[in-house]
Parts: structure tokens; C-alpha cells; sequence
């Protein structure tokens, strides 16, 4: 099965043409067989934040975080959110395969629900966020997403279902329902696109089609190598049994802020992306304990970032 597509092969075909959009379908046949959780997906987006940049509508930026809520009032200027300008290119068009769906809470009436992120968008549940996936996901059938839903901090029993039930009939058939982390020639046999993680407990026991949530190995750390050696640590005690993922997200504290007050996590993370680049280099997927899965990180479109964690994957076929 394997030996019809060289290993050089299949990752040339992947890195000399735009192959990004389409990278699990490009991947070598020997990995078709390979779990979700064993190979090298990138992410976007961690528990504070999240870029949806599927949504092409105007967006904000604010930061979130509990002890900049505490700036509010003497420093609005400073935690309020500031307009940014839109049009970006959706990030599963540049290879992206997990994102946070973060704090979705109800504006204006009831059945009015967004998606609220520390870098956030007005998105409507039902339209820009779930439903340009879904018509992404229709042009792209053989590649695959997961979606964490987190952070439902105030949300009532009835918007949990109002929710679930936007993910079902948006998505119908290619939800993949809670079992055994699935191989890509599995979902594509089945027509299945999509595992989304839910973060509530009571939904995952009305609902099979909802996946526990995805553990996310955030450091909350503001500078590089203090990340790095957390994500280190994380990795010497072993990987989580299913789907997990290595957070290279730089955290803005009370002190870095108060003494940046004119800085954004913007500029805070883009001088930092090469040297977290090159630790992401350094990973193996696998089965291993000290192997990565999805590693997710922000504003990774101004670097290799994707391109790298995709070529991980190459690792697997060395085995």
C-alpha cells in the first residue's frame, strides 16, 4: 500500500505546490493508517485566545486574561477592545486543522449566540464561524478539523442544546461520534470531517456526537524559553492518551502589561516565532510519551509555522 508513493515523493508533491489547503489528502499513503492523536496537526488559537480567521467580518482584539480585567477601570484604553481590519485568509485554506470555539455567550436575544475570544469576532454561531467551515470542509472532503468548544462560563442549559444542536445541523453527517481516535482512511470512508470537543459534561452525556475536551498544555509564561522548558516538562511525564495539545502561546502577566502599556500580544509573540519555530522542529508525532500531536500556537501565519508542524509527519514514515 505504502510502497506506491515514496516518502520524498508524497512530501515534495506537499511543500512545491500550495498543498497547505489540502496536506492530510497529500500525505503519504503509509499514514492514512496512522490515528488522529499519533500524527503532527497545527493549530491556532489556546484558552485565552483564539484568531478565527475563518470569519472574514471586521474583528477585535482584547485581552482577556483575569488580571487585566482588573485594569478595566483605570486603564480602559488598555483593555478595551481596538479595532484591527479584516481580511485574512481562512486558516484551514493555510493548513490549519484545530481552533478554539472559546466563551460563546448570548447577545441580544436568547438564540443570539457568539463565539467571544481574548482575539475576538462578532461571528454568529450560525453563520460565519461554523457554517464557512462547513462550506470549506464541502470543497475539501478528504481533509479534517477539530473544534474545541471551552469556556461556557454562564451558559444556561438551553443555549448548551441551542448550541449542540447548531453543530449538528451544520455539520449532519460529517460529524465523527465519540469513540476510537479514527485513522484519516477511516473518516474518509465514512464521510466524516469534523470531531469537535465540548467541554461540559451534561452535553457530552445527551449527545455521542460531542468528543471530551481536547487537553491543552498551556504555559501561561511571557518569556520563550520559559515556555519551552514547561512544554518540556509536559513532555518527560508522558502524553495524554487521545488527542492532546502543545500550546507555543506567549501569555501577557499584570507586570509584562504594566510595563508595556503601549505593546500588544501582537508584538509581544512575533519577534519569538523563530526560536518557538525551532523547538517545533525538534518534535516527533508518534505514540511515544515524549511525542506531540497538535501543536497550536498565535498569529502563526507570519512564520513557517503550519509548514513545520506538517512536516513532522515526514518523521513517521522513518520509524
Amino acid at each position: 500500500m505504502g510502497g506506491q508513493v515514496s516518502a520524498s515523493n508524497s512530501f515534495s508533491r506537499l511543500h512545491c505546490r500550495n498543498a497547505s489547503e489540502d496536506w492530510m489528502s497529500a500525505l503519504c499513503p503509509r499514514l492514512w493508517d496512522v490515528p488522529l492523536h499519533h500524527l503532527s496537526i497545527p493549530g491556532e488559537g489556546g484558552p485565552d485566545t483564539d484568531d478565527d480567521c475563518l470569519n472574514k467580518n471586521p474583528h477585535f482584539r482584547t485581552r482577556k486574561s483575569g488580571c487585566l480585567r482588573l485594569l478595566n477601570r483605570p486603564l480602559p484604553c488598555i483593555t478595551q477592545p481596538l479595532p484591527t481590519g479584516a481580511g485574512r485568509h481562512g486558516a484551514a485554506g493555510r493548513g490549519v486543522r484545530y481552533w478554539t470555539c472559546d466563551r460563546p455567550h448570548a447577545g441580544g436575544s436568547e438564540k443570539n449566540l457568539h463565539f467571544v475570544h481574548m482575539v475576538y469576532t462578532t461571528a454568529l454561531v450560525r453563520g460565519d464561524t461554523l457554517t464557512e467551515i462547513s462550506e470549506w470542509l464541502e470543497r475539501h472532503p478528504r481533509e479534517v478539523v477539530i473544534l474545541a468548544c471551552r469556556n461556557f462560563e454562564g451558559l444556561s442549559e438551553d443555549l448548551h442544546e441551542y448550541l449542540v444542536a447548531c453543530i449538528k445541523n451544520i455539520f449532519g453527517d460529517m460529524l465523527c461520534p465519540r469513540g476510537e481516535v479514527p485513522t484519516l482512511r477511516q473518516l474518509w470512508s465514512r464521510g466524516q470531517q469534523v470531531i469537535v470537543s465540548y467541554e461540559d459534561e451534561s452535553s457530552l452525556r445527551r449527545h455521542h456526537e460531542l468528543w471530551p475536551g481536547v487537553p491543552y498544555w498551556w504555559g501561561n509564561r511571557v518569556k520563550t524559553e520559559a515556555l519551552i522548558r514547561y512544554l518540556e516538562t509536559m513532555k518527560s511525564c508522558g502524553r495524554p492518551g487521545g488527542l492532546f495539545v502543545a500550546g507555543i502561546n506567549l501569555t501577557e502577566n499584570l507586570q509584562y502589561v504594566l510595563a508595556h502599556p503601549s505593546e500588544s500580544l501582537e508584538k509581544m509573540t512575533l519577534p519569538n516565532l523563530p526560536r518557538l519555530s525551532a523547538w517545533v522542529r525538534e518534535q516527533c508525532p508518534g505514540p511515544g510519551s515524549r511525542c506531540t500531536n497538535i501543536i497550536a500556537g498565535d498569529f502563526i501565519g507570519a512564520d513557517g509555522f503550519v509548514s513545520d508542524v506538517i512536516a513532522l509527519n515526514q518523521k513517521l514514515l522513518w520509524c
